[in-house]
């Protein structure tokens, strides 16, 4: 069997082998899911992490056994079997299904290059080989373009302590390794001294890190451009204590070209996740909450479409609180707000899929709509906007508008992820229309 599981957001995992070829499920192997469900109780979360079972849903089917349902994540999450089950979100196309997931590859790799902590801006889009690759090698690739840049700006040397048994007199004795070291050589002398060498903490964690990917990579082009890469680094040991490398890593005006490069160098030699889901055992997960993802590609968006045309774009907006006395409590955080001149517009993205029934509210959560109004009360607008992104149900539906009567207008908008300059600009015509 294929040790690459590719399944999308809300897709449902079964370990029974009787529903193998059934379009309702994506199957693993018996051991392989079970090592999948092993691998949910493992990483358990406590205030700075994560619970994998807050969406890696474990639930019982009747005739079918247990199943997995991953949900609001995506990235790829290897056990320790050597299986791989690799989560893409779940994206709307007009053309139907993206067969092979390429497209969907690319248009997430595109949503994660707008997250700021996200640790690569400036890889190739084209040059990945987002059909041949999972999301681990494409991630490796990435780490390899960051050294490719580094290695043409040329790898940084600094002043480095040496301790060595010389011929010759240099830097400082140290007089109580020369006495042990030289009762019968009288020609040579034990010093310490600083050499002008690439041995420093930031080589030593970028070579540990290629030796380590070199080791785990199944991509041809990858192994290829490790062995090219480690020719850059042979007067470089490798780090072996990679807790005590990274702390010594100073990245300033010199050293800014490592700055990308030790963060994914943390992911890969540490196991650390760029998101806040973090396990102690040898499985590894990089997993990102799509929520986020979406928030941020949306905002950078905005900000691209709605500069040019005069408004100020600011996510994450602080300073507004739901009540005020005894003390400032409840922070209200809007993900987008615009303003120009005195109006001002608040938009919140939600990565949902709603549902065509009117009755039902199209899916939409009270409590969102609880806090939508709470955003237009103290922000002093009624002009509020839900983002969803679009899918198969909700193309081409007319608008959707809710007035509550006293003030408050919130209205929804569909962003199409494939054609998405077009489906912000089209939101751009819209405050147009509507400040007329």
């Amino acid at each position: 069997m294929d040790k690459l599981l590719e399944v999308r957001e809300f897709d449902t995992i079964t370990g029974n082998p009787e529903y193998k070829n059934d379009e309702k499920y994506k199957y693993l192997d018996t051991s392989a899911f079970q090592g999948l469900v092993e691998f949910i109780h493992e990483f358990s979360g406590n205030e700075e992490n994560a619970d994998a079972l807050d969406f890696m849903r474990i639930s019982y089917k009747r005739n079918v056994g247990d199943v997995v349902t991953i949900k609001n994540y995506v990235g790829l999450i290897q056990m320790n079997n050597g299986y791989q089950v690799q989560v893409l979100p779940k994206i709307s196309f007009d053309t139907g299904e993206d067969a092979g997931n390429k497209e969907t590859k690319r248009i997430f790799l595109k949503m994660l290059k707008s997250m700021k902590d996200f640790p690569s801006k400036v890889f190739n889009d084209a040059s990945l080989k987002v059909d041949r690759m999972n999301l681990y090698e494409i991630f490796i690739n990435m780490y390899l373009q960051e050294v490719r840049q580094l290695v043409k700006r040329g790898i940084k040397s600094a002043y480095v302590g040496q301790e060595d048994n010389l011929k010759f007199y240099k830097g400082k004795l140290l007089t109580s390794q020369h006495i042990k070291a030289n009762m019968v050589h009288k020609e040579r002398f034990y010093v310490a001294y600083d050499e002008f060498h690439p041995n420093r903490p930031e080589n030593k964690i970028v070579k540990a890190t290629l030796i380590k990917l070199q080791k785990l990579t199944t991509s041809a082009e990858n192994s290829k451009e490790i062995r090219q890469l480690l020719t850059a680094f042979e007067m470089v040991e490798p780090s072996t204590n990679h807790t005590k490398d990274f702390s010594q890593v100073t990245i300033d005006r010199n050293t800014k070209d490592y700055e990308m490069l030790m963060q994914w160098s943390k992911v890969f030699l540490l196991n650390k996740s760029f998101t806040t889901f973090s396990g102690e055992n040898t499985s590894r997960a990089l997993l990102f909450p799509m929520e986020s993802v979406y928030e941020s590609y949306v905002a950078q968006q905005m900000k691209k479409v709605l500069g040019p045309a005069g408004w100020d774009v600011s996510s994450q907006d602080k300073g507004h609180y739901l009540f005020m006395e005894p003390r400032r409590q409840f922070a209200l955080r809007p993900d987008i707000v615009c303003t120009r001149g005195d109006r001002i517009v608040i938009m919140d993205t939600k990565w949902k899929s709603l549902i065509n029934n009117e009755r039902a509210n199209y899916g939409i959560s009270q409590a969102d709509m609880y806090q939508m109004y709470a955003y237009s009360k103290k922000y002093g607008t009624s002009e509020i906007w839900l983002l969803y992104p679009l899918n198969d149900e909700m193309r081409n539906h007319s608008d959707i508008k809710f007035e509550s009567g006293d003030g408050t207008t919130v209205r929804l908008h569909f962003v199409d992820l494939t054609r998405i300059p077009e489906t912000i600009e089209e939101l751009r015509d819209k405050l147009e229309v509507s400040e007329a």
